[in-house]
């Protein structure tokens, strides 16, 4: 009997995820699955695409993002996800997530933590979060993890700008395994941010110990990606081996000018330390990052750009520095002026943004922040940027090696079952695109750009999103966890 599928798409050409040689091929799906890959002549479809001169690729992994909230707010949010091909995002990064965070309603968390709850949302639990995804879902599957900065909200209200006592490490520590047992896929820190920062070494291996039993992983937005970067990936990899699982450190970069050119020494450092444990990083293609305002951290010789100000709203997409101006006061009493608010930061070398692409252990996120009002372009541009101009334009790798860093090899490392990857029985969440004309559009002062080149996404075999027409409505996604064998 002939194969009937609900979908085929014909002679394109297909790049795996697994970084094997592209080929041309058909692709056909029945239900959420792909059904079969190769010549499928002989088969049918309800609906035929002819992909000739198009690429189909596994949708993509944001390795990187803050949609915890984006992933409950209805499809529109997450238009700046689905128009770039990603239909799996991972949240809950830099110790900030939305769960277990319980706010009194009108108060505002701590930044960065406000970064995704600022809007009323609280939850109990893991559970109730997790849930809520379920019962909402969105156009893209959800990764979660439970973030330390959260936690310690949760557990030591607004004095947490201290270390932890036992008692609070030991309850932090049971909310990090009830999280687990409920859904979560590991634990994230940000000792980079005041919240966190005050948190000693030995805190994050007894909060971090249920990840041993649950086989979770340990993502941190380091101490310190600038003079201490070598220091800081040492403690990360301690943590790691004290705790024994995966680590994975959160956009990697050396930070601010005087550390130009230090990523030979820490990619050497990463590539020593890979033949000992399990490590991996994920990076965003551009050479400028995006936080909260932190006036205490400004400096004179790195531009900034405000995102987003409760007070002064009107200065989002401006410099500080043209704000410092108009004020007549010196950035960091315009920042504390600002405040709270949000930040671009020119803080890294495009070398440096290079070698970090290019190295092997490398996999690509956004590290976007969903709802800022003049937001980071990587929200918008991160992995179209990554196919058009660092492999089509620049050649600094392959489009094979470009999609295998953004499916494959990220849903290898985080255990995303049957993601990442086209074969048979795989899920059908996939991104059909151009690779002539893939490229972002998203810029430092228009950043809510879709890319161009992007045809059609697929998540879990349902359209998502079409060029020309935007998003379907369709909203398939799923909250995914990882798998521990």
């Amino acid at each position: 009997m002939a194969l009937r599928c609900d979908l085929i798409i014909r002679d394109a050409t297909l790049f795996d995820g697994t970084g094997a040689p592209r080929r041309v091929g058909d692709v056909g799906v029945t239900g959420d699955r792909i059904a079969a890959v190769g010549d499928l002549g002989g088969a049918s479809a309800d609906r035929e695409i002819i992909g000739t001169g198009k690429a189909l690729a596994p949708g993509f992994i944001d390795a990187h993002t803050h949609d915890d909230r984006a992933v409950l707010s209805g499809c529109e949010c997450l238009r700046c996800k689905s128009s770039q091909g990603v239909t799996t995002v991972v949240v809950g990064n830099c110790g900030v997530s939305l769960a277990p965070l319980t706010q009194a309603k009108g108060k505002r968390p701590p930044p960065p933590l406000d970064l995704v709850g600022d809007s009323g949302f609280s939850f109990d639990s893991f559970a109730e979060y997790a849930d809520a995804v379920r019962r909402t879902p969105a156009a893209v599957n959800t990764y979660a993890i439970i973030g330390h900065q959260t936690l310690r909200y949760r557990v030591m209200g607004d004095d947490l700008y201290r270390p932890a006592r036992d008692a609070e490490i030991a309850r932090m520590r049971q909310l990090v395994a009830e999280a687990l047992a409920e859904g979560a896929s590991g634990f994230s820190t940000g000792l980079y941010y005041k919240p966190n920062m005050h948190a000693t070494t030995e805190e994050v291996i007894a909060v971090a110990e249920p990840l041993r039993a649950a086989g979770g992983m340990y993502f941190t937005h380091m101490r310190d990606e600038a003079d201490r970067v070598c220091a800081s990936i040492e403690e990360t990899l301690k943590i790691g081996k004290q705790v024994g699982v995966p680590v994975w450190i959160s956009h990697h970069k050396c930070s601010m000018p005087e550390n130009y050119g230090r990523s030979v020494q820490t990619l050497a450092l990463l590539e020593a330390s890979a033949s000992l444990q399990e490590v991996a990083y994920d990076m965003y293609p551009y050479p400028a990052g995006s936080t909260v305002l932190m006036p205490d951290r400004l400096r004179d010789d790195v531009r900034v750009i405000i995102t987003w100000s409760i007070p002064h709203p009107e200065f989002a997409g401006k410099d500080l520095a043209e704000v410092a101006r108009g004020w007549n006061m010196d950035q960091r009493a315009a920042a504390e002026k600002l405040l709270p608010a949000g930040a671009i930061t020119f803080q890294m070398d495009e070398e440096d943004v290079r070698r970090i692409m290019a190295h092997p252990m490398s996999v690509i996120g956004s590290d976007g922040i969903p709802h800022d009002a003049h937001p980071h372009p990587r929200l918008w541009g991160t992995f179209p940027r990554v196919l058009g101009l660092y492999s089509r334009q620049l050649g600094l790798l392959s489009m094979e090696q470009a999609v295998h860093k953004m499916t494959g090899r990220t849903a290898s490392l985080f255990g995303m079952v049957d993601r990442g990857v086209l074969r048979p029985g795989a899920y059908a969440d996939l991104v059909l695109f151009d690779p002539h004309k893939v490229l972002d559009r998203a810029t430092f002062e228009d950043p809510k750009q879709e890319s161009d080149g992007i045809e059609e996404v697929w998540t879990n075999g349902r359209p998502v999103f079409r060029a020309g027409q935007g998003l379907t409505g369709e909203a398939p996604g799923r909250l995914i966890r990882r798998n521990r064998d």
